[in-house]
C-alpha cells in the first residue's frame, strides 16, 4: 500500500470516528429531548381531560341505569293501580268507609258496637249516635238523598237552600232603599233617609219517614240495603216537604209561600203577596185569555224577573200549553233539551203538583225569582233508628232530619188568581 493509500484510509476512519462521535452525541439530546417534551404540561392536561371524560361517560351510565330501574319500577305500579284502584289518598276516605260499613251493619242485624266508635269529622261528638236518639246515615247514603231532593219537582230545586246547624235561621232584608241625591262640587251634603231593616227567622222542623223492611230480607247479602233506604227517605222526605213549601201553615212544618196574606198587586205592601187577577171567576177570559200571563209577568219587578220560574201543576200547564198571542204563537215551547224544563213566555217553568187546580179565586199560577223569594233552611245531616219490635216480623226505620222554610222576600213572588178582581 502506498503512502498516498495509507494516508487516504486515515483520513477516512478520521472522518468515520467523528462522524459516530457527532452521531451518539446527537442521539444522546434527541432522547433527552424527546423524553422532556414526552412529560411537558399540554401532555398532562390532555391526560386529565382524558380521564375526566372517560368518568363522566361512566357517570352517564350510571344514571341511565337507575333511571331506567326507576321507570320500570313505577310502570308496575302504575298498572298494580289499574287493575286494584288507587287506594284512598285522605284519611277521610277511610273514617267514610267504616262509617258506612258500620251502619249497614247496624241496619241489617241492629249492631251498633261498630257505630259507637265511629269519629265524625267536623262533629263536636265522638260518636255517629245523636243526643235525641238514632244515628246518623253515613255521608254517601245521605248525599244520595239530598240529591233526589234537589232534583224533584219541589220549589227546593229553585229556591236558596242554607245548611244551619242551630234550631232556626235568620234572614235579614232590607225593605227599603237607601236615600240619594244630586249635589254640586261645593254644595253641601243633605242627611238622607236612613234604610228599614227586617228581620225573618225561619224555624227548623222535624221531618220524619218510617219505612220498614223484613228482617229476612236485610239477611239477603244481594239486596242493596243502602239503596233502599235512601230511596224510601228520600221519597216520604221529597213528597212532605214539596206540599209544605207551597202550603204548609208553619205549625210544625215549614210555612208555605201560599199561606201569606194575598192583595191586589195594586195595593201591595211588605208582609203579603201580590196578584194579578184574570178578570173571570174561576177560568182565563174568554176573549183575551193570554193577558193575564203577560200581565203576571211584568207584574214581578226586573230585578226578579231576570230569574223568574213559573210554578203550576200539571192540569193548570194543560190549560196554560194551548194559549197563543194575538199573531197564533203558543206562549208555551217544549224543552230542546233533556233534562231542561218547558218555557212559557222565555220563562221556565216547574210542575209542582201540590199547587191549586184552575178554580174560582184560586191562585193557581205563581212567578217570581224564588232564589230570591223563598229560603230552604236544612241541618245536613240525617237520623235513623231501628225498630225490630214495634211491626215484628218487620224491622221499622225511624229516619229524621230538622228542615225548615218560608218566604224571605215578598216582592220576588207574585201570582195569577183565577177571580174577577
Amino acid at each position: 500500500m502506498s503512502k498516498t493509500e495509507m494516508k487516504a484510509q486515515g483520513g477516512f476512519q478520521a472522518g468515520t470516528g467523528m462522524s459516530e462521535t457527532s452521531a451518539y452525541k446527537g442521539g444522546q439530546f434527541g432522547a433527552q429531548t424527546g423524553a422532556h417534551i414526552g412529560t411537558g404540561p399540554a401532555t398532562e392536561v390532555k391526560t386529565a381531560l382524558a380521564e375526566f371524560v372517560s368518568d363522566l361517560k361512566d357517570f352517564q351510565i350510571e344514571i341511565k341505569s337507575k333511571l331506567q330501574e326507576q321507570e320500570e319500577r313505577l310502570t308496575m305500579l302504575d298498572r298494580k293501580s289499574h287493575t286494584f284502584g288507587r287506594p284512598a289518598l285522605s284519611a277521610a276516605r277511610d273514617v267514610d268507609m267504616s262509617h258506612k260499613s258500620a251502619f249497614v251493619t247496624y241496619v241489617r242485624n241492629g249492631d251498633d258496637d261498630a257505630l259507637r266508635g265511629v269519629e265524625l269529622e267536623g262533629k263536636s261528638m265522638s260518636t255517629a249516635i245523636n243526643g235525641d236518639g238514632g244515628y246518623l246515615v253515613d255521608p254517601q247514603t245521605s248525599d244520595v238523598i239530598k240529591s233526589v231532593l234537589k232534583s224533584t219537582a219541589s220549589i227546593r230545586s229553585i229556591a236558596t237552600v242554607v245548611n244551619v246547624e242551630a234550631t232556626s235561621y235568620d234572614v235579614l232584608i232590607d225593605t227599603t232603599d237607601i236615600g240619594s241625591g244630586w249635589i254640586t262640587e261645593t254644595g253641601a251634603v243633605g242627611e238622607t233617609s236612613t234604610p228599614t231593616i227586617d228581620r225573618i227567622s225561619i224555624p227548623l222542623f222535624e221531618l220524619s219517614a218510617l219505612p220498614k223492611a223484613s228482617q229476612r230480607l236485610l239477611d239477603d247479602s244481594a239486596f242493596d240495603i243502602d239503596a233502599w233506604l235512601a230511596g224510601r227517605i228520600a221519597d216520604k222526605f221529597a213528597s212532605a216537604e214539596a206540599s209544605a213549601f207551597i202550603n204548609g201553615d208553619g205549625v210544625d212544618k215549614p210555612t208555605g209561600f201560599l199561606a201569606h196574606a194575598q192583595v191586589a198587586n195594586d195595593s201591595w205592601a211588605w208582609g203579603s203577596l201580590g196578584y194579578v187577577a184574570t178578570g173571570t171567576d174561576g177560568a182565563f177570559d174568554a176573549a183575551n185569555p193570554a193577558d193575564a200571563i203577560v200581565e203576571l209577568v211584568y207584574a214581578l219587578g226586573a230585578q226578579y224577573r231576570a230569574n223568574g220560574t213559573f210554578v203550576m201543576n200539571s192540569k193548570t200547564a194543560g190549560q196554560v200549553r194551548k194559549l197563543k198571542d194575538a199573531d197564533g204563537r203558543f206562549l208555551w215551547s217544549d224543552s230542546l233539551a233533556a233534562g231542561e224544563p218547558a218555557r212559557l213566555m222565555g220563562y221556565p217553568v216547574l210542575i209542582a203538583e201540590d199547587m191549586s187546580d184552575i178554580a174560582s179565586d184560586a191562585a193557581a199560577i205563581a212567578f217570581g225569582d224564588f232564589a230570591s223569594g223563598y229560603t230552604v233552611a236544612e241541618r245536613p245531616d240525617v237520623r235513623i233508628l231501628r225498630d225490630p219490635f214495634s211491626a215484628k216480623p218487620h224491622v221499622l226505620f225511624y229516619a229524621t232530619k230538622r228542615v225548615g222554610g218560608d218566604v224571605s222576600d215578598f216582592a220576588a213572588i207574585k201570582l195569577l188568581k183565577f177571580s174577577v178582581s
